[in-house]
């Protein structure tokens, strides 16, 4: 007789989307009960139609029965998880949300080479794109297509090195078409991101904001259970200005903050150690002194780095500060207790 062990590894099998997402790595596997010859398979069923269920029944049966032979197979959906939502079958340990005063200083970089920073210690990480109207995630791990579905849930697409992503550019049909909502239609999108996407078991699930502190990052700072949030700004004295703005938002919403990250700090002569700090002397080591926040790391212009982002490569992209800032990245959420 089949143990319950054996039959989740034959389910690891059973791909619900494109390519990569399978019922057991998306936590959809509720129960397995090997008995007398039969498997009794609960899946959560998150809106599927009368079709779906009949088509998943026959490839299940199929991938066990090309595995043990047998030909009695019971496989039960129980109707209890007919309203079940993908918020309630993921297990994600750390949200991190990827915030700025402003646009124009690079959030969206630093949320990428975070996960690409967390995957590399071993994390399983993905990246909600919050930024409904400007999103450049897909872009930048070079995604393409259109998310698909397993029932009423959302399957996040994966990138090479296997980060998960949910973005508005990667429902529509041209990612150039330009998203023309107000903002309770844009947090409610952000909330259905969260609530609907199938993120399994995550370590890190890395929120990219939109800049700003208006309805929508109010939305994410309200509506999901946020772990910790890291602050991106460069280094002129506006910004430090709007970056004070976007500290005591989170400290209003009583939300810890892990650091902050400085982008476009300097430009390295090439061929030379000699930095350039072209946007005037960075005060964000006494900024971060001053508001009690870790300060995790200063960012360079590097031409590398943008290139990489063109051509959809953000995860082959490496540097020493790179390393540097995975570091400082971990010691912070250690720091704070992040499990």
């Amino acid at each position: 007789m089949l143990s319950k062990e054996e039959v989740l590894r034959i389910l690891e099998s059973v791909i619900i989307a494109g390519d990569q997402a399978s019922l057991v790595s998306k936590n959809l596997v509720k129960e397995v009960l090997p008995k007398d010859g039969a498997v009794n398979i609960v899946i959560a069923d998150t809106g599927l139609t009368a079709d779906d269920k009949e088509s998943l029944k026959g490839t299940i049966r199929d991938a066990i029965n090309n595995n043990t032979g047998f030909e009695k197979l019971d496989i039960i959906f129980d109707i209890i998880f007919e309203e079940t939502r993908a918020a309630d079958i993921n297990r994600v340990k750390n949200v991190i949300t990827v915030m700025s005063g402003k646009g124009g200083v690079g959030k969206s970089l630093v949320s990428g080479l975070l996960a690409v920073a967390l995957r590399r210690k071993g994390h399983e990480v993905g990246i909600l794109d919050a930024d409904i109207v400007g999103p450049s995630i897909p872009r930048m791990f070079g995604l393409s297509g259109q998310l698909r579905g397993f029932g009423k849930a959302i399957v996040p697409l994966e990138s090479k090195i296997g980060i998960e992503v949910v973005s508005m550019n990667l429902l529509l049909e041209n990612e150039c078409d330009p998203v023309i909502w107000r903002g309770p239609i844009i947090s409610g999108a952000i909330k259905q991101f969260w609530e609907d996407a199938l993120w399994g078991s995550l370590d890190d699930l890395i929120v990219d904001l939109p800049p700003g502190t208006t309805d929508a990052s109010l939305t994410v700072m309200q509506s999901l259970p946020i772990t910790g949030v890291i602050i991106v700004t460069t280094p002129q004295d506006l910004v430090e200005m709007i970056v004070k703005k976007a500290v005591n938002m989170v400290k209003e919403m009583n939300k810890p903050i892990i650091g902050i990250i400085e982008n476009m700090s300097y430009l390295l002569l090439p061929g030379t150690d000699e930095k350039v700090e072209i946007f005037g002397r960075s005060r964000v080591e006494e900024v971060a002194r001053e508001i009690g926040v870790p300060l995790l790391g200063r960012l360079p212009i590097d031409p590398e780095i943008a290139r990489h982002c063109d051509k959809g490569t953000i995860e082959l992209y490496n540097s020493e500060i790179l390393q540097a800032l995975e570091e400082s990245l971990i010691q912070a959420m250690a720091t704070n207790k992040f499990e």
